[in-house]
């Protein structure tokens, strides 16, 4: 096998959450709370599940990759030739929660989908912030 390595590019957000890590666990892997930060969606928490997300500009199919409850969550997102990882990472902190979000995958030539990504997680963030505020 001798394909090119072709360099791709990744997309990362960090925030400083003041909220514990288990809180911010149940806002990206409950469904009902999924859908209000993110997309309607038919997530499960559970590795090798393939849900949809979708939104009214059409749908994302996604895997679950990896689940470690509290900490990491990882899933696949394939939209529109985009063949990316999604990757949550949630650190406790002395104010409450790093929280990681790392897409990865964009190739050079989908400039548009990267710059999509770059500026729509951190709107995706604040709502997910937003949602953390008002449940219990």
């Amino acid at each position: 096998m001798n394909e090119a390595v072709t360099e791709t590019l990744s997309v990362v957000v960090e925030r400083e959450i003041a909220y514990p890590p288990e809180k911010i666990w149940r806002a990206l892997t409950q469904p009902h709370l999924i859908e209000e930060w993110l997309m309607k969606n038919d997530f499960a928490p559970v590795v090798g599940h393939r849900f949809d997300l979708r939104a009214d500009w059409g749908s994302v199919s996604c895997e679950v990759l990896q689940v470690e409850p509290g900490k990491t969550l990882s899933y696949t997102w394939r939209a529109a030739g985009l063949d990316s990882i999604v990757t949550w990472t949630l650190t406790p902190s002395d104010t409450g929660t790093q929280l990681r979000m790392e897409q990865t995958g964009f190739r050079p030539d989908q400039q548009q989908a990267y710059h999509g990504a770059k500026a729509g997680w951190p709107r995706f963030l604040e709502n997910l912030e937003q949602i953390l505020a008002r449940i219990d």
